[in-house]
Order: C-alpha cells, then sequence, then structure tokens
C-alpha cells in the first residue's frame, strides 16, 4: 500500500530509524484504525521484491518494519528473505490472527477483539502491544499476557482518541503491574509517518 522511511514510533524500537513497507489487506476490521485505506486486499499495487529491497537500501538504516494493513495475510517468507539477503533486519507488527510466515528479527503482536490472534503467534512474540480503548482491555491485556513467553515484552499503549481518558488510568496500572511498560504513538507527537 505503501513504504516510507521515518522513526519507529511504538513499543520496543520507538526512536530508531526504520523503513515502513505497510502491505494491503486487513479483514480484521478495528474501529480505530488510522490506515482504513489498507484494507482492501487488492486496491493497491504490486510490487517486486527487487523493487521493495532497491528502495529500503536508498537508505541508511537496515530496520524494516513490515505492517498492514494485517501483513500475515501474505506469504512473508520470500520478502524477509529478500530482505535478510540484502543485509536488513525484519520487524513485523501484526495482529497475530493469521500462521507466521517470513523470518523475523522482532515480532510485535498486537491482538484486537475483532479476530483472535492464534497461539503459535503468540507464543513466537517479542512484544505484546494491547491498544487501551476502555477499562476492560487491562483483564483482556493480562488474558493475552498469559499466553506469550516469558522473555515477551509487554506493553500497554493508549488508543489516540481515548488517550486523555485512559493516560491515567494506564499510568496506574503500570505502576501497579511493574511487568507492563507504557508506549505512545511518538510519531504522532513527532508529526512524523
Amino acid at each position: 500500500m505503501e513504504q516510507f522511511y521515518t522513526i519507529q514510533g511504538e513499543g520496543y524500537n520507538t526512536g530508531r530509524a526504520a523503513y515502513f513497507i505497510r502491505l494491503g489487506g486487513c479483514d480484521v476490521g478495528c474501529v480505530w484504525c488510522d490506515v482504513k485505506e489498507s484494507w482492501p486486499l487488492d486496491a493497491h499495487p504490486r510490487q517486486t521484491l527487487t523493487a521493495l529491497v532497491d528502495a529500503v537500501t536508498e537508505h541508511p538504516g537496515r530496520n524494516v518494519v513490515i505492517t498492514g494493513g494485517e501483513p500475515l495475510m501474505h506469504d512473508l517468507g520470500p520478502l524477509t528473505a529478500a530482505l535478510r539477503a540484502a543485509g536488513c533486519r525484519t520487524w513485523i507488527e501484526t495482529s497475530g490472527a493469521y500462521p507466521l510466515s517470513g523470518s523475523w528479527d522482532w515480532i510485535c503482536v498486537s491482538p484486537k477483539k475483532f479476530k483472535a490472534p492464534l497461539p503459535a503467534v503468540l507464543a513466537a512474540a517479542h512484544e505484546l502491544k494491547i491498544i487501551v480503548f476502555n477499562k476492560s482491555d487491562f483483564a483482556w491485556a493480562e488474558q493475552h499476557a498469559a499466553l506469550v513467553g516469558p522473555d515477551c515484552r509487554l506493553y500497554l499503549q493508549p488508543e489516540w482518541s481515548k488517550a486523555a481518558d485512559m493516560m491515567p488510568l494506564l499510568v496506574d496500572y503500570v505502576k501497579s503491574n511493574p511487568q507492563w511498560q507504557v508506549s505512545l504513538q511518538t510519531h504522532k507527537f513527532l508529526d512524523i509517518p
């Protein structure tokens, strides 16, 4: 759907230069999605692996975030192999609703209530990022935290439009449950993609 070089704004890799490849296609349907134009699977032009790798390697950073939409709707094996052959680190942001494909240096699973994540994807996660939209999301976060590995980083991130209301609750929750960390959408504060 789109690609751009920027700063990763969320989660564990916040602040690091990264090239984003946003793939079209998503049937998860999050109400708060800020890229709903990514949902149609075939509405976006296809690109060759060579063109994607060439675009990535025009920039000095070698961290590549594959996101969507829901990127795991695609077979990501060929793309991640080509990126790794070019010396890139591969990171994915996924809801975990589809089987894991590809070879990953970092897996961020951000499960959604509308389509459950697969247990195998949760087990492979390096990072669990829960979007906090209302108070019930804290219990929902704990349910998913019980399904990830012991070394998985746990993040709570306020949904952007609810941040003012949810941030005090989120801060109190993390202070009482220090296995969690706060994630903010710093790219929105920086006004960058």
